[in-house]
């Protein structure tokens, strides 16, 4: 059970309005954006009651989505702390490059070998929640929901989410996370 204080109210608002300024919606949809970070932190929330893993789930696309600007590591710092910060920056994605697969594949690297085991809980959730998201539009959209994506083709994100599985299996999440991201990978798999 999610223990509701004034500090995870703030992130809820923090987040909220960050990526409302950013006029950012679920991709394809016009779905605000507040409702992806929230489903986060409750699928986290069904492995961890820690405070700081599930602020970090309400904040882990502020820094990659939303222009430093509007809100920055240091604001975040400021209000959360350097582990919340810490948490959401080893699961921030360094799009630099271009290519979509180096970029992933150094993701994956820095996952697997860098990140804290919070970080890792923290995108076995966001993954979860992707792909929950993903599995229900291509029941009503079917294979049109392909186009949203950055690689525009299933077999790019089978192969994201199976070697982000892996990843999650090798840094030992939580079984009930682990457990929901493999059925849901092989439910994706089924569908392609």
């Amino acid at each position: 059970m999610i223990n509701y204080t004034a500090r995870l109210d703030h992130a809820i608002r923090r987040a909220a309005w960050a990526h409302e300024q950013t006029g950012q919606h679920r991709k394809g949809t016009d779905i605000p954006y507040i409702v992806h970070p929230m489903g986060v932190m409750v699928i986290a929330s069904n492995a961890t009651e820690d405070e700081d893993i599930l602020i970090a789930c309400l904040m882990h696309d502020v820094l990659e989505d939303v222009d430093n600007s509007i809100y920055d590591e240091f604001q975040m710092r400021d209000y959360f702390g350097d582990r919340v910060t810490n948490i959401v920056k080893d699961v921030t994605n360094d799009e630099s490059s271009v290519d979509w697969h180096e970029s992933s594949k150094a993701y994956l690297d820095h996952l697997e070998h860098q990140a804290c085991e919070e970080a890792v809980i923290v995108c076995a959730a966001d993954k979860i929640h992707n792909l929950l998201s993903t599995l229900m539009d291509h029941t009503i959209y079917g294979d049109d929901i392909w186009a949203r994506f950055t690689t525009k083709n299933s077999a790019d994100q089978l192969w994201w989410y199976e070697s982000v599985l892996e990843v999650v299996k090798k840094r030992e999440v939580p079984i009930e996370l682990s457990d929901q991201l493999e059925q849901l990978v092989e439910k994706l798999r089924e569908k392609l």
